[in-house]
């Protein structure tokens, strides 16, 4: 005896053809990817595997350490001579700034929803939508850029190195489209067991980097006429030490690169893995890893950033710095080629690509991820978007559009780069601020808000200094408030409720009538007296033919948050002025009419049919109401909801109009 794992195919059924195949290929798995692209952003599960925080630090760290590849170039071709010292400012940022904003940040959201959903809950309605959307335009130009920065800086280095072939030459937006092709493939096919590639390589990397740091700084003091040099030309150009410290307050928003990598330390708590006294209300054990992990994370790199600003800036000669040269975007593999050998440096830059381009892996993951995170939930993403295959191809798409826009220049993206991480840095600080007020902690709130000022001033200085960051992030901001607009009233027709609950005094309504139809009217909660309910009442019996003596059943909608999608039902039974009332809260008054009908339908297994009047006033204005404020053209908009939810007209409730 043998049994089928499934039934035998129908032979008369037509087979499906090859556009069938690649559409189910494409779309295969709409539900979110949080188990199998473990970046920035994903979503915390009860049987996902957890790593401790020094393995997730890895994760975030492909991001944030791996901008030692080109880090260090930057600012010397930015600050010249004076990097050092405006880095150390940027050290100061980092670590009295930034360090204390993201650790409160991670005990307020402990689920890695970060700055963004803090400033979520301070504005309600429509301004907090748009604020988030804003918010996730300036998220995916940080997370854009990284791929494409990352990959422009890979090709670099192994364009740069002595042993690649002639034919390379000159061929960076090639090369760099092959990277970002190659990133995109690996996640089309699956993407697993991130953090222990990410562990493998964040190792490697920072033990390379330790090496050439120390190799250089010994470089240094060997050869102290080089230091010599450096202070007569940076004493010589900017003065006396106070101009030369105000010139590095100026210039070290130049260097914001430096302080990338925190959102995404937040966004990976999910991963970490706490106490096993943990709950999701209280997982203290996580946010007590993903604490250590910020900490680590931003003192290692620190301590990078002071080190190898001097060193590069003082072995290194000027001109190498300036596009075409062979330090541009690769200070730390020119000196490891420089002073430790081609073979050693031929390995630093095979793990500066390999990490590079894994950076751009976490930021694939990251995008992937924020996206399910609101869109959805706001009605804002089409049908598709849930799906992983679509958005990785869209993703990898503008990565090409952005590496031909940019000609794969490094130094180009910067400015994007910067300015999409300094306004999330800058959000963080604001909400941390404002989280602190409500909490009447009046010193954190001061300290708070002095380092918002500080990231504001850098944020418009950088904005001021690269205009074409925010020129990008404009267009991502642009692209994703209309794409999401349009995606809402595409779906404005479609049921909302994700479930509904009776309380029992409503079942007790609904089960008097034990033979149906279930007749209910339709009243507005805004005219609650006894005259208004008798009013109602006898309309919809002279205009719809009920019963004289019928038994009035009324259905209310409150609409608290007509911005809102996604949202649970609870319906009351209450009893005003001797009749019976549902009451119910909801975001659209159509579409929460037909999501009660249906569940009427399915719990009593009896037609409801629902007694509206017509709606006064232009039917145009009406549907623009309904659009914005989930009011006006009541009647028919219910109507068409339950069309597109029940296609079955025998089995769709009934709509009488009059």
């Amino acid at each position: 005896m043998t049994t089928l794992s499934r039934p035998p195919a129908d032979p008369s059924a037509p087979r499906p053809g090859a556009g069938d195949h690649f559409k189910n290929w494409l779309l295969f798995g709409l539900q979110d990817a949080k188990g199998i692209h473990q970046g920035p952003g994903a979503v915390s599960d009860s049987h996902l595997k957890k790593h401790t925080w020094w393995q997730v630090m890895c994760l975030t760290g492909v991001d944030y350490f791996s901008t030692l590849g080109y880090q260090p170039a930057i600012a010397a071709l930015a600050a010249g001579v004076i990097s050092p010292l405006a880095t150390l400012v940027l050290v100061a940022v980092t670590l009295l700034g930034a360090l204390p904003v993201y650790r409160r940040v991670a005990g307020e959201s402990p689920r890695g929803e970060g700055s963004i959903a803090m400033l979520e809950r301070l504005l309600p309605r429509w301004g907090g939508k748009l604020l988030v959307l804003m918010l996730l335009g300036f998220a995916a130009t940080d997370f854009m850029i990284t791929m494409t920065l990352s990959a422009a800086d890979a090709t670099a280095h192994a364009i740069e190195n002595p042993f690649a072939p002639d034919w390379m030459q000159g061929q960076n937006v090639a090369v760099t489209l092959v990277l970002l092709a190659m990133l995109s493939a690996v996640f089309l096919r699956g993407f697993k067991e991130a953090i222990g590639v990410a562990v493998v390589l964040v190792g490697l990397y920072l033990g390379l980097n330790v090496i050439v740091v120390v190799t250089t700084i010994f470089e240094v003091i060997g050869h102290p006429v080089a230091v010599d040099n450096w202070w007569l030309a940076l004493t010589t150009q900017h003065g006396n030490p106070l101009m030369v410290v105000g010139i590095a307050l100026l210039v070290f928003p130049k260097l914001a690169l430096g302080l990338s990598g925190f959102e995404t330390g937040v966004a990976v708590m999910p991963q970490i893995r706490g106490h096993a006294t943990d709950t999701e209300v209280s997982p203290e054990g996580r946010i007590k890893g993903a604490r250590r992990l910020l900490t680590t994370a931003a003192v290692i790199m620190s301590a990078f950033l002071v080190t190898t600003s001097f060193t590069t800036v003082v072995l290194i000669p000027e001109q190498e710095f300036q596009p075409g040269g062979q330090a541009n975007g690769r200070a730390l593999a020119y000196l490891a080629h420089e002073y430790l050998g081609n073979g050693f440096g031929t390995v630093y830059d095979l793990s500066t690509i390999a990490i590079l381009w894994f950076a751009g892996a976490s930021a694939m993951a990251g995008l992937l991820n924020l996206v399910p995170r609101y869109l959805p939930r706001y009605g804002m993403a089409p049908e598709w978007a849930r799906a992983v295959r679509p958005l990785v191809l869209v993703f990898t798409f503008v990565g090409f559009l952005i590496t031909w826009l940019f000609d794969a220049d490094v130094d180009a993206q910067g400015g994007a780069y910067a300015t999409g991480v300094l306004v999330l840095m800058t959000s963080a600080a604001v909400a941390v601020t404002f989280s602190a007020r409500s909490k009447r902690q009046r010193k954190r709130t001061i300290g708070f808000g002095i380092i918002a000022v500080v990231f504001i001033y850098t944020t418009v200085a950088n904005i001021f200094e690269r205009p074409e960051g925010i020129r990008i992030a404009a267009l991502f901001i642009l692209g994703i408030i209309v794409i999401s607009l349009l995606s809402r009233i595409r779906r404005s027709f479609e049921l909302h409720a994700t479930h509904v609950r009776m309380d029992t005094p409503a079942l007790e309504f609904l089960a008097a009538n034990e033979t149906g139809p279930i007749a209910i009217i339709a009243h507005e909660p805004l005219r609650l007296s006894a005259q208004a309910y008798r009013d109602k009442l006898t309309s919809a019996i002279e205009v719809s033919h009920l019963p004289l003596d019928y038994q009035a059943l009324f259905l209310e909608v409150v609409v608290d948050d007509s911005s809102d999608f996604e949202t649970e039902l609870e319906v009351r039974g209450v009893v005003r002025h001797g009749y019976q009332i549902l009451e119910v809260h909801g975001p659209v008054v159509p579409n929460t009419i037909a999501s009660v009908l249906l569940h009427i339908r399915d719990v009593t297994g009896l037609m409801p049919h629902i007694y509206f009047r017509w709606t006064e006033g232009n039917p145009f204005t009406n549907l623009l109401r309904f659009l914005a404020f989930g009011e006006g053209e009541i009647a028919p908009v219910t109507r068409e909801v339950l069309r597109e939810a029940e296609p079955d007209v025998t089995r769709r409730p009934w709509v009488h109009v009059g």
